[in-house]
């Protein structure tokens, strides 16, 4: 059904997607504490920044970007997940939260259309990830990974299963640079 009744649309008017949950987000000046909320009030590392984890920490910040997305009428919205990767979080030691941070955030956002009345679909975001399984990190030694495909491949079906779970109408891969990484995740 969500098949048939995407390419109807598709063919009879121009849809229209939210853009820029970071720039939104960055707008809210948010500090330190904000990201932490009470679930990591005492964690041992910085975590301003890691948009992704507001899908724990303040999530009625985020439903509610996706409501003004909704309210000025988008036919879909983007997770806030574009780096819950386990491979992405691993830089603030929350890898173990990747599931967790994609299947709230899908949640998030489904919540965000029902409350808005919306017939609106929502996309699963998933980021490139902040390694590359093709490129070498060391020009002196073109072999060297930082990263194996099947590392890849179990990140991103961790996200996919979270977002899934969540949700969500569609999977979007978002800005991968590495056609390796793409295939990973595909």
């Amino acid at each position: 059904m969500l098949k048939k009744e995407f390419a109807k649309l598709l063919n009879a008017q121009i849809l229209v997607m939210d853009g820029a949950m970071g720039t939104q987000i960055q707008s809210k000046k948010l500090l330190e504490e904000d990201f932490r909320g009470e679930l990591f009030k005492k964690y041992n590392k910085d975590l301003k920044g890691n948009y992704d984890l507001l899908n724990l920490t303040q999530p009625e910040i985020i439903k509610e970007i996706h409501k003004s997305f909704l309210d000025k009428g988008c036919d879909f919205i983007q997770t806030n997940t574009f780096n819950s990767s386990s491979i992405s979080q691993k830089d603030y030691g929350l890898q173990e939260k990747a599931y967790e941070l994609n299947l709230t955030g899908a949640k998030i956002a489904k919540e965000a259309v029902s409350e808005a009345n919306s017939n609106a679909w929502v996309i699963g975001s998933i980021g490139p990830t902040n390694t590359t399984a093709s490129i070498s990190p060391d020009v002196t030694d073109p072999s060297k990974r930082n990263i194996l495909f099947d590392e890849l491949v179990i990140s991103y079906r961790e996200c996919i299963d979270g977002l899934m779970e969540g949700g969500v109408d569609f999977l979007m891969f978002e800005t991968i640079f590495d056609t390796l990484n793409a295939k990973a995740g595909i």
